[in-house]
């Protein structure tokens, strides 16, 4: 394939444009890009439209762990309304220049769930990203309020997190974690237990068989999507 073609975009959804190369990471045993875990985050977001819900994207949070002003956090952040979300995930990258696009080797996922007052960090590959998970949660903690004791939110390092079983599929468990916490929270009696969140279904469905299982199941939802619309284009 060449580079031209690799470039082409394939589909837009939502504000996320997916390109021909994307089918490729999703095809073959790779490391998933920032694209690829955006679109999966959208359409979550997408999948269980709530405002008391927030999928950061990996851009934002990417900003957001390296803003080089602190200054500057406030006017980037109070638009996403933190201190009103019940639910917030922040999908973390270990990349620590700004300069490289898409750069890192690891993806892990920090969410945070207001009922319990508590960031949680899930990392597939012993806490590798504990660094900017901590930075990232040390950035916005001041900003998602305060809770009815009056104590800003705790952190914590999931150390019995699903663990992957080689150096690529960090994204796939961001993704697959993601979509049992969305649907844990909407299903759940938003329990207050910091101890006893959304743990024991995420290690319940988060197999390695289930994460293998998702790079066919996006691959397909975007071939689905782009054959809708083109049924759409063909229809006007």
């Amino acid at each position: 394939m060449g580079k031209s073609e690799a470039d082409d975009k394939i589909l837009s959804y939502n504000d996320v444009v997916l390109r021909r190369s994307d089918l490729g990471i999703l095809s073959g045993p790779y490391f998933l890009n920032d694209r690829i875990i955006e679109f999966h985050l959208s359409y979550l977001s997408s999948s269980h439209p709530s405002q008391d819900i927030l999928l950061v994207p990996p851009s934002i949070a990417f900003w957001i762990i390296q803003c080089p002003v602190v200054e500057a956090l406030k006017d980037f952040l109070d638009p996403l309304h933190l201190s009103d979300k019940k639910l917030v995930l922040f999908p973390i990258n270990n990349n620590d220049d700004v300069n490289i696009s898409e750069g890192g080797s690891h993806w892990s996922l920090l969410a945070y769930y207001r009922n319990a007052n508590v960031f949680v960090h899930h990392d597939s590959c012993r806490s590798m990203n504990a660094t900017p998970a901590k930075k990232l949660y040390k950035a916005v903690v001041g900003y998602m309020g305060l809770s009815e004791s009056g104590s800003k939110a705790g952190y914590l390092e999931w150390t019995d997190s699903p663990r992957q079983a080689n150096g690529y599929d960090c994204g796939l468990y961001v993704t697959a974690i993601a979509r049992v916490i969305c649907e844990w929270y909407v299903n759940s009696s938003k329990k207050t237990d910091a101890n006893d969140l959304w743990f024991s279904v995420v290690k319940e469905q988060v197999t390695p068989s289930a994460v293998a299982c998702m790079r066919s199941e996006i691959l397909a939802l975007i071939r689905d999507l782009m054959a809708r619309n083109s049924g759409q284009h063909a229809q006007q």
